[in-house]
């Protein structure tokens, strides 16, 4: 039987063993390198390098909400513009279970084949109590996480409308300048998120599910009436003949809506991401898209919406941000709020008396 001085726990083979310290001290330098903010310039030439590493470090700069990383975010934006502008932004709606995140990881394969740079944005619901995003779209994309040409940062929604992240729009901006040509961008597809990605995205697809009404699938008759394309997903096995027969239903409806200013008459299409079946169709369509609205000169048309829809929504996110952070508001707002708990005071004169607190000079 072997000695008692000679039996050694795990935990002493760790501490005796100088290569496994060694291991982990280098570890604990990789960390503290990792969580040492980038120089602003550096991080600058990397993301227009195409380095991954340095694209997610400036989205999660942008992301910030401290007042001292505003000059860098500045910085980022300003030195990223010039190489914006470029890519095809795409989103993509349906609510949970239609197959989104299959379906988007099947394209993003399917135009990294075709020579393409691909680009998710990928907004997950955020959980009330730490913000933190739920689904965690790289877990659910685990092939297409692994190609060189393709990116995806899923992004938890936090308290922004809709579950549309706060900075989408900037993120696109810095994927552009890092050469990704096709932004794909998710949205959480609870009916609340589409209008605002409907209106920072060049076409609006629609994931649906045959067999499956409105009602239950939670999806009201604007998000229809938003949309440039209705695919039709898990239209595979015993479900081909529904899928079928809901592509019918939807032609028909479509034909019932007013002509869209773009020149484009919307498609409905057949698809399964499941078995990789219609994904080429469902390019082929978009390519056809944007090859009529370029001609017809809306492409432009809508960039330019684009652009004001970013330009007010910045004028009022900073409104709202300048008005919380005003110190009389913020003296006064648990003040009011108790009243209004009391009925001696209704919420829209509350509303108007801090408005006017954190306008005036005195």
């Amino acid at each position: 039987m072997a000695s008692s001085e000679n039996k050694k726990s795990a935990l002493q083979e760790t501490k005796s063993d100088p290569s496994l310290n060694l291991s982990q001290t280098s570890a604990e330098k990789i960390k503290a390198l990792r969580r040492k903010p980038k120089d602003i310039d550096a991080l600058i030439k990397g993301i227009l390098d195409g380095n991954k590493t340095d694209l997610s470090q400036g989205i999660t700069l942008i992301e910030s909400q401290s007042k001292r990383h505003s000059k860098d975010i500045k910085k980022l934006i300003s030195s990223c513009l010039p190489y914006s502008n470029k890519s095809l932004r795409i989103g993509i709606t349906g609510v949970p279970g239609v197959g989104k995140s299959t379906f988007i990881e099947q394209l993003g394969l399917y135009l990294v084949s075709q020579g393409h740079k691909v680009a998710v944005l990928a907004v997950d619901p955020s959980s009330t109590v730490s913000r933190g995003s739920i689904l965690g779209d790289k877990t659910r994309m685990e092939n297409l996480v692994q190609e060189p040409q393709a990116y995806i940062r899923p992004t938890a929604s936090g308290e922004s409308l809709g579950g549309v992240a706060r900075k989408t729009r900037e993120s696109i901006l810095i994927c552009e300048a890092s050469g990704y040509n096709v932004l794909l961008i998710e949205t959480v597809g609870v009916g609340q998120s589409e209008t605002a990605v409907h209106s920072m995205t060049d076409f609006f697809l629609l994931l649906k599910l045959a067999g499956a009404g409105d009602e239950l699938q939670g999806i009201k008759r604007g998000i229809i009436e938003m949309a440039d394309a209705i695919v039709i997903n898990k239209a595979d096995g015993e479900n081909i003949k529904a899928a079928k027969k809901a592509k019918v239903e939807f032609n028909r409806a479509l034909h019932m809506y007013p002509a869209k200013s773009n020149g484009w008459n919307p498609k409905v299409k057949l698809a399964s991401a499941l078995k990789n079946e219609g994904i080429d169709k469902v390019w082929g369509m978009l390519l056809n898209y944007f090859s009529v609205t370029k001609n017809n000169g809306f492409f432009e048309q809508k960039r330019a919406n684009q652009n004001k829809f970013w330009l007010t929504q910045t004028i009022e996110d900073s409104l709202k941000k300048e008005f919380y952070q005003n110190e009389k508001v913020k003296a006064e707002f648990p003040k009011v709020l108790s009243k209004i708990q009391h009925n001696s005071l209704s919420p829209f004169e509350a509303a108007e008396y801090l408005l006017k607190k954190a306008n005036s000079t005195t």
